[in-house]
């Protein structure tokens, strides 16, 4: 039964990150995310997967583990690549003026 609430909580946090993911593509901006946060987050999830390993308790809670880090290291890629853009647009803006 632990297993299935472990893996519900990380559903639920799962569920956001494919709407920043899409956000952070469509945007094209880092305005209002947070890089921190988002490493944080990484961190958590690999101290919950070190977590799993060591207490020898690998199911298929690990895949959910995987699954969500794949998605939070996708929208970090995409947030440096928006804090580029903002910096090359701040840049374009400095130019212009």
């Amino acid at each position: 039964m632990a297993h299935l609430f472990e893996t519900i909580m990380l559903v639920c946090f799962g569920v956001s990150w494919p709407f920043n993911i899409y956000k952070s593509l469509r945007s094209r901006t880092a305005k209002g995310k947070s890089l921190q946060f988002e490493i944080l987050v990484v961190i958590g999830y690999l101290f919950g997967l070190a977590g799993k390993f060591i207490a020898n308790d690998v199911t298929y809670v690990v895949a959910v583990y995987i699954l969500d880090l794949v998605m939070v290291s996708t929208d970090i890629v995409l947030t440096c690549r928006n804090m580029k853009l903002d910096r090359l647009a701040e840049k374009e803006r400095t130019l212009v003026s």
